[in-house]
């Protein structure tokens, strides 16, 4: 097991890659809300010559908690962990939850970064009262209706029941404060201060955070790069692995 120790807490990474080219960024990979590194499929997690580090937040996966508040408190704990790393310069690519962090990051310390991935999430993310109510009431109401709204309807009920699994194992309490802090996200009147590469990935049947939200953070970024991905919902990287690790080598590639 990898750690890094903050104050009273301890933080979970994995580090992969074999055969690395020095000249490509290291990719630090954000998990989404009540998720863990695994969310990100093995064909991103081993990226063909890319040095990759894949991150538990506080309170998940194998890492202690508390959780944190806000998006941009999560950001502290990713500054914190690749200072520790001894990563000056990176690529931070965020799912849902984690890109929003991966923007709050580019917006406080763009000079660290090479490019940021931002899959599945917008410059602003409301999530419904009835999902903040329920993740804490009725928990295995709110986790079953997350599962059904992150993925296309042809996914198997086999893929959609290992989601849940990994859900349900979360605190309940953990969930609640992530969806709270991606209801309170909003920097849409400042992401167009930007200018790094950036790679926008969204499931054209994405219904938690719809193409919308992915087209206009392509508007507000000059320069960015828009891939809606045909047979995918939410969890695109898992629906659509390879093709979603096709962009994100090719997105890192520039560097070589």
């Amino acid at each position: 097991m990898e750690t890094v120790t903050l104050g009273n807490r301890t933080v979970f990474y994995r580090q992969y890659g074999r055969h690395v080219n020095a000249e490509r960024p290291p990719l630090v990979l954000i998990h989404g809300a009540g998720g863990n590194h695994l969310i990100w499929p093995p064909q991103i997690r081993h990226l063909p010559e890319t040095a990759v580090y894949a991150i538990d937040l506080p309170g998940h996966g194998e890492s202690s908690g508390p959780a944190c508040a806000s998006i941009s408190a999560y950001s502290e704990v990713v500054r914190d962990v690749v200072d520790a790393l001894e990563l000056p310069w990176f690529v931070l690519a965020g799912h849902s939850m984690g890109g929003a962090i991966a923007l709050d990051f580019a917006l406080a310390y763009a000079q660290r970064l090479a490019g940021i991935v931002v899959a599945g999430a917008g410059a602003r993310l409301r999530v419904s009262q009835m999902i903040i109510d329920t993740t804490l009431h009725e928990f295995p109401k709110a986790t079953e209706f997350i599962v059904e709204h992150s993925y296309t309807a042809t996914t198997p009920e086999a893929e959609k029941a290992v989601y849940l699994h990994h859900l349900r194992e979360v605190d309940p309490q953990v969930l609640y404060m992530d969806f709270v802090a991606c209801h309170n996200f909003d920097v849409t009147d400042r992401v167009s201060e930007l200018e790094l590469p950036s790679l926008i990935i969204c499931g054209a049947d994405d219904q938690m955070t719809p193409p919308r939200l992915s087209t206009q953070l392509n508007q507000l970024i000059t320069g960015s790069e828009l891939l809606i991905i045909d047979g995918a919902g939410h969890n695109v990287m898992l629906e659509q692995p390879a093709e979603v690790a096709r962009h994100m080598g090719c997105f890192i590639d520039r560097w070589n």
